[in-house]
């Protein structure tokens, strides 16, 4: 079984992929981590890694490319990331969202940065992914068609989000 969970900054993406994997024992991967493998094949940091990203379309499609291709040998994953979705044939498609006021809430809580620094970031964060993945990939991030179940997880824990998708595992 492989179960696809994306979503913006602060929607809860990894953890509910981490709590989901527990509870179905299977493994989970993040695009962050293979991001970070990259960077330590260049031998760069995650941010000059970033730098060099924004004016090289290949990082983001080896980076597609090698979800995919983990995703299709394990056979039993859980693959978290923005266009994960798009480049896998899953099982089950999650998105998860949340109003920005929440997500700066919990990516301030997380980098310890203020609410308001939090949400501009993430603003600019969005509207650069938004325009990259349109340009890179044709894909309009807010189009949810691809999607199985779309979840604000503003009323959920990570807890009850685990318990939704599971109970949506049993019915497909």
């Amino acid at each position: 079984m492989i179960i696809t969970i994306g979503g913006p900054a602060g929607s809860g993406t990894t953890t509910a992929a981490k709590v989901l994997s527990e509870k179905l024992d299977i493994p989970f991967l993040s695009t962050g981590f293979i991001f970070r493998d990259m960077a330590k094949e260049y031998g760069m940091t995650p941010i000059e890694f970033s730098k060099f990203a924004e004016n090289n379309t290949d990082i983001d499609k080896e980076i597609d490319k090698r979800q995919a291709d983990i995703a299709y040998e394990s056979g039993n994953i859980i693959v978290e990331g923005r266009l994960s979705a798009h480049f896998i044939e899953a099982d089950l498609k999650v998105w998860l969202t949340a109003p920005l006021d929440i997500r700066a809430e919990r990516v301030h809580d997380r980098e310890f940065k203020s609410i308001e620094q939090a949400a501009r970031e993430i603003k600019i964060r969005e509207d650069s992914e938004a325009s990259r993945f349109k340009e890179i990939h044709g894909i309009d991030i807010y189009d949810y068609d691809i999607y199985d179940v779309v979840l604000n997880t503003d009323s959920f824990s990570p807890e009850s989000i685990s318990k939704i998708i599971l109970n949506i595992l049993k019915v497909i």
